[in-house]
């Protein structure tokens, strides 16, 4: 895990020419409320009690631990516009229903559903006074949850695997506390497509959107 996400939050940083005068560096650590809708769950897992799909109900249980976090790195290369990495430790946990109907006893990426991207990032610097500063981005990567699915006395498939694709969204404001720090909130939502290999030789399939609030603190320099 430590790889991707130093990888994530660096790349910006390395890659980043000076074009412009005074390139800023910020860095963003966040945490905050986080859920899922329900999401459809195909595939062949030939221990569960269910054929060719079914319907997750997904709780978020944000506060629980590990708790649902998140950290950012963006290179901005000129007062409005930005970009660079980021990492998100997002989670989603099959409700008590969903176990039951089809055969689990755990089926969740609570460690977590770790998303991963390069994102674009555009911002307005005193548009709402001199220390507020609203934002966008987005951005597209991969997901890499930590797999922890086992069916009623079967086989338990447990740990990290590259599931599939994933995009992001952000909205939202900062607050200049003083010239390097800042706190922010801000809503984010992402998108991933998951395919799981299970070690009983079956697959499952799964695109899971998570909707956030988040707050958080950057530091620029």
């Amino acid at each position: 895990m430590l790889k991707p996400f130093y990888l994530a939050l660096m790349t910006p940083i390395v890659l980043s020419q000076p074009s412009f005068a005074n390139p800023e560096t910020q860095i963003s650590v966040y945490g905050g409320y986080q859920t899922a809708p329900h999401s459809g769950v195909s595939g062949d897992d030939p221990e569960a009690n269910w054929s060719d799909e079914f319907t997750a109900g997904w709780d978020g249980k944000s506060f629980d631990a590990p708790a649902y976090y998140g950290a950012r790195a963006i290179r901005w290369r000129s007062d409005n516009w930005g970009w660079g990495g980021e990492f998100t430790h997002a989670k989603v946990l099959a409700d008590d229903s969903t176990r039951a109907e089809n055969g689990y006893e755990k089926f969740e990426f609570t460690d977590g559903l770790n998303i991963i991207t390069i994102n674009a990032m555009r911002r307005w610097p005193s548009a709402w006074g001199e220390k507020i500063t609203p934002y966008v981005g987005a951005g597209l990567g991969f997901a890499m949850p930590h797999v922890d699915i086992k069916t009623t006395g079967g086989t338990h498939t447990f740990g990290y695997q590259v599931t599939g694709p994933a995009v992001r969204a952000i909205a939202g404001a900062s607050y200049g506390i003083n010239d390097t720090w800042a706190m922010f909130a801000e809503y984010q939502g992402t998108y991933s497509m998951n395919k799981v290999d299970l070690d009983n030789g079956g697959t499952i399939e799964t695109n899971v959107i998570t909707n956030a609030v988040n707050v958080g603190f950057s530091y620029s320099f």
